[in-house]
């Protein structure tokens, strides 16, 4: 009786319900039909994104976001020749047979397509002072699972805990691996060198340029002294302009149409009256 259930069954199975594929490689979502009694069955495929089912394999054709870079391996196993990154999905494959007791089955299968990171945008500063903060960044957002970052001084791969080696036990630095960022909290003459960044995920990596930080040292002695100069001149301009004043050297009469006399008749002048005046 129980190979008789079993023989009017249809059962399916496949040997990797998560599989995952770097993009533009091929991949197999294995459907494999057990057991069946229908000679014909009716074998479909959907892809299911953000919860929304849409045919990738219907009558027997090709559809969908798949049409062209897919195909069906005898019996029901699907292969994608050309993954994307946007082929990243749950697919299920459905298989009806009329003529068993149990007429269909389904897999649920979840596709990773992965990306390899693109070369990351890198910020480095090009000179700090001794005893300042400083921050570098990296970040790349196309790389799927999410990039790792590593941070690299002079070639060499910066430790995420400046204690657990030699040449970094005395900088004082945070390296965030999952942001991509090192910060100093005061810079050290041995910081100076040329700084990478490389993205990594399991697909692949990339890494940025090398970029040059220097790190040089205030001169106190010489603000002060630059200070103390400015001012001095500065004063000596304004006792300069003070003592011109105090001398007259900026006063300055004008003389107008409003303000002109006529000049006051002389003693001892005579005034002759003409021949129109009599």
């Amino acid at each position: 009786m129980r190979c008789y259930i079993s023989t009017l069954a249809v059962i399916l199975k496949t040997t990797n319900p998560k599989p995952w594929v770097n993009e533009f490689e091929s991949i197999e979502l294995s459907c494999m039909i057990e057991s069946i009694s229908t000679t014909n069955p009716r074998i479909e495929w959907k892809k299911i994104k953000m919860g929304e089912p849409s045919y990738v394999y219907f009558d027997k054709e090709i559809a969908g976001d798949l049409e062209k870079r897919a195909k069906i391996r005898e019996p029901a196993t699907l292969v994608i020749l050309n993954a994307t990154r946007a082929d990243t999905a749950d697919y299920r494959c459905e298989v009806t047979a009329p003529n068993d007791q149990k007429s269909f089955d389904e897999i649920l299968i979840s596709l990773t397509v992965r990306v390899k990171p693109v070369v990351p945008r890198c910020s480095v500063p090009k000179s700090v002072p001794v005893g300042k903060p400083a921050e570098l960044h990296c970040l790349e957002d196309e790389g799927y699972p999410k990039s790792h970052y590593q941070w690299f001084r002079n070639k060499e791969e910066i430790p995420e805990d400046p204690k657990g080696s030699p040449k970094f036990f005395n900088s004082t630095y945070t390296l965030n691996g999952e942001m991509g960022t090192l910060k100093f909290s005061a810079v050290r003459k041995e910081d100076a060198g040329e700084y990478y960044c490389r993205a990594r995920n399991e697909a692949g990596f990339s890494k940025c340029g090398p970029q040059m930080m220097e790190v040089y040292d205030i001169n106190i002695a010489g603000i002060i002294l630059g200070v103390v100069v400015v001012v001095t001149v500065l004063l000596c301009i304004t006792v300069g302009i003070f003592c011109a004043y105090k001398r007259g050297y900026f006063t300055s009469q004008k003389q107008t149409g409003n303000n002109y006399k006529t000049p006051a008749k002389g003693d001892g002048v005579d005034y002759v009256r003409t021949e129109d005046e009599v």
